[in-house]
């Protein structure tokens, strides 16, 4: 997933969620409740995979740069 479509799927998701707020404040539905909580759990696997995303693009790939830091632990140890 790119980070644009990441966007726009948090943007559509926020909007779905305002309207479940909205549907709450006029009184308790369970199933506006459950689906409130799912597109919360869903926000924040999106928040994230956004972060990861990021980091990667700035700093590279997360192995690799595990990779290299044993690497350099070693050298190290080794001097």
């Amino acid at each position: 997933m790119t980070l644009t479509q990441i966007h726009k799927e948090i943007e559509e998701i926020s909007e779905k969620r305002a309207g479940l707020w909205h549907t709450l404040s006029e009184g308790h539905n369970p199933t506006a409740a459950a689906e409130l909580k799912s597109l919360s759990e869903r926000l924040d696997h999106l928040w994230d995979e956004e972060r990861t995303l990021k980091a990667a693009l700035r700093f590279g790939d997360r192995d690799h740069i595990v990779a290299r830091a044993r690497v350099e632990e070693r050298l190290e140890r080794a001097a």
